[in-house]
């Protein structure tokens, strides 16, 4: 029994030995912090305001009609092409009208030819009665003749400045500097002064036209800025409203606002945009719009927080209103110390290690 004892001693005394001698296992290596631009949360002036439906129309803008009867020979210009003041747009077959000033140079030729014929014989027929060689009824018929000769080529130069002026009206031109719109007659129509040919709009003037509901009359001032945008909420142009219509508009009940539209390529008349009316701004903390993540209907942002010597993605909960621009406002969940992350958030998950960059802040608007 002792021996055994002895023997049972022995081998436990090995086996710890033996156990003694293994290494440990080697520390698990801690995972690298991930590289993140975030965006510190800022107080930054945050528009309100509200977008409607507006139209661009020119202040100066002509409807393009001939005056005369014929055919459509020419025409030199198309569509949305810019035209200098009195360029030529179209032309009508002026073959007929060129034939009328033919004519009518003819007849002034003839009644020119008569008046200078009585100019000489009524200076003849002075001298020969002043030298008592002929009667005065004779001196006074050639000064009859003189005057009637006179008057009759007058109205003649009249006729032809008459008719030459209405071989103008053969050549449509642009009354001013500007573009041309939609082209709805053909090379070869038959056109009188009731054919609307096209039209010439100048850009250079050109206004939005807004229309206010009447809930918002209170609100609505001459002065306010507003941005015209584009259909995916691009500001394409600021403003201002100048005038405001002391009228409602029976058919729509809306107050007629207009804004002034700067010189671009990017607008044209009868051009459909919207305008955002801007009733005020205040400063409000603001997230990008791509920090933000919709998870169950709910928003949520990744914030870069604090722990031990490093960072690590923390997932908050935050509420904010309708994006402004590329930015969100925020209204609650975040504090101003915050560091939003703004980048590679497919990369990270909760309690990720990170290790932040601070980027721009976010922009105004």
């Amino acid at each position: 029994m002792v021996r055994r004892l002895k023997a049972f001693v022995v081998g436990v005394s090995v086996s710890a030995a033996l156990t003694g001698c293994k290494s440990a296992p080697p520390a698990t290596t801690p995972p690298q912090a991930m590289p993140v631009m975030v965006s510190p949360v800022a107080l930054t002036a945050v528009s309100s305001g509200d977008t409607y439906v507006s139209t661009i129309k020119s202040r100066r803008s002509a409807t393009m009609q001939s005056q005369v009867d014929g055919d459509l020979t020419k025409i030199y210009v198309t569509s949305g092409q810019s035209v200098k003041a009195g360029q030529v747009l179209m032309q009508i077959d002026p073959l007929k009208q060129v034939a009328a000033v033919q004519q009518q140079q003819g007849a002034q030729a003839q009644s020119n030819a008569s008046y200078q014929f009585n100019k000489v014989e009524v200076e003849r027929q002075k001298r020969l009665f002043e030298a008592g060689i002929t009667s005065k009824q004779a001196y006074d018929t050639a000064v009859q003749a003189f005057e009637s000769s006179k008057a009759a080529y007058g109205a003649s130069a009249a006729g032809t400045a008459t008719q030459r002026q209405q071989l103008s009206y053969y050549q449509i031109r642009a009354p001013f500097a500007g573009i041309v719109g939609d082209i709805p007659v053909h090379q070869g129509d038959y056109v009188s002064p009731t054919t609307m040919l096209t039209t010439v709009d100048e850009n250079s003037g050109l206004e939005a036209y807004i229309y206010v509901p009447t809930e918002q009359s209170s609100r609505v001032r001459v002065g306010l800025p507003v941005e015209i945008q584009n259909s995916n909420g691009v500001v394409l142009a600021k403003s201002s409203i100048w005038f405001l219509s002391p009228q409602v508009d029976n058919g729509i009940q809306g107050i007629l606002a207009k804004a002034p539209v700067p010189v671009g390529n990017q607008f044209r008349n009868g051009q459909v945009v919207n305008v955002r009316v801007i009733w005020n701004s205040t400063p409000k903390p603001v997230v990008p719009v791509l920090a933000v993540q919709q998870i169950g209907g709910q928003s949520f942002v990744y914030v870069a927080k604090t722990l031990g010597s490093g960072y690590v993605a923390h997932l908050v909960s935050v509420s904010v209103g309708d994006a402004i621009g590329n930015n969100y406002p925020v209204l609650g969940g975040l504090n101003p110390s915050d560091q939003v992350i703004v980048s590679g958030l497919q990369f990270i998950s909760e309690g990720a290690p990170v290790k932040p960059i601070t980027g721009p802040p976010a922009a105004t608007h």
